[in-house]
């Protein structure tokens, strides 16, 4: 009898085991519509990106957000988008001055954050694309990144039955294109949104900041908007703020060709700037201190410097510590945390 009720405590532990399993997979893959469909926050400008041409739906965003995860994206299967733009970081790299492609070579710019991406005209530091759906090309097809091809790419996902599956639920379509590929892509990475840190409660007027928060918040509006502009904490502009004497990485200037955008990198977003450490297109500035000092103190003078590097206010130590404070409320733990936005289960 004891032999036969322990097979019956067995039997029914593992019932409920399973049954909590099921329940926690249909928690983490159902989303609601005003989750997935994208909305624009309160105070932030109209989008640049509307999905005009690539119409928003679960299954497309389900779709992207496998693709995002997979390293069958790259030449030899063992890197994926997310390697180098990590949940926990803000979508930054896993806070490494450059990221590491296939092989683990060494690539020679930081990995940029990938958030709010549907407000900018622009990507990458110099700017080297113009249309988010075309911006997971440049990692994709790098030798430093990716590795790969959009045409192998698209042979590896026809060559599979889940993505050929995931494709006609999603496009209706029977063979993957390059196309339909980097549209999928842009369903998740354009809904990547940080709108929902401290400062945006605060100014929501849903919670308090502190005494060295708010000297922090002022002093940010005296001498730093002029290029990190609220709400998006970018003004989306390109400047040199004076690194080097002379631009090893000529950044800007590759794109237009223009001499004088010799040095000038894309003015980074603010929002999660706790996370996304080190600084700068290089990695060359490991924390916040040492962020303000070069923009306070150290900058490097020359005819190119941006004029806002040339006048800029010089720090006492309390208020790089009130500014730092302030920086540290716009991270977003909702963003961070959001189980959409995880590695999703096959």
């Amino acid at each position: 009898m004891k032999f036969r009720n322990s097979y019956k405590l067995f039997f029914l532990l593992l019932a409920i085991l399973v049954s909590c399993k099921k329940k926690e997979n249909v928690v983490i893959s159902t989303y609601t519509p005003e989750e997935w469909r994208f909305q624009k926050p309160t105070g932030f400008p109209e989008p640049n990106y509307t999905f005009e041409n690539n119409a928003q739906s679960q299954l497309r965003f389900e779709l992207g957000r496998f693709l995002f995860y997979d390293p069958i994206l790259s030449s030899n299967n063992t890197i994926s988008c997310s390697s180098c733009h990590a949940q926990p970081h803000g979508f930054a790299d896993h806070n490494v001055p450059v990221s590491s492609g296939v092989g683990g070579i060494k690539g020679h710019r930081n990995a940029p954050a990938l958030i709010n991406l549907a407000w900018n005209t622009s990507f990458m530091w110099d700017g080297g694309a113009n249309h988010i759906e075309v911006q997971p090309l440049v990692p994709l097809t790098s030798a430093f990144e990716l590795n790969e091809t959009l045409e192998n790419i698209v042979a590896k996902l026809n060559a599979s039955s889940f993505y050929k599956q995931k494709f006609k639920a999603a496009y209706d379509i029977d063979v993957i294109t390059g196309q339909k590929t980097l549209q999928a892509l842009t369903q998740f990475t354009a809904m990547l949104i940080s709108s929902d840190t401290k400062y945006d409660q605060y100014i929501a007027g849903k919670v308090d900041f502190t005494t060295q928060e708010k000297a922090g918040l002022q002093l940010f509006r005296q001498n730093c908007t002029s290029c990190h502009r609220e709400p998006m904490f970018t003004d989306y502009s390109y400047r040199n703020i004076g690194l080097d004497s002379v631009s090893v990485d000529i950044g800007r200037e590759l794109i237009t060709q223009n001499p004088l955008d010799k040095g000038k990198f894309k003015v980074p977003t603010l929002r999660n700037i706790e996370l996304t450490y080190p600084y700068m297109h290089d990695g060359r500035f490991q924390n916040l201190t040492q962020l303000l000092n070069h923009h306070t103190n150290n900058a490097i003078i020359t005819n190119l410097t941006d004029i806002y590097i040339k006048n800029a206010t010089y720090f006492t130590a309390e208020e790089k510590s009130n500014l730092i404070e302030f920086l540290k409320t716009l991270t977003d733990n909702t963003l961070i945390g959001k189980l959409m936005y995880s590695e999703p289960a096959r």
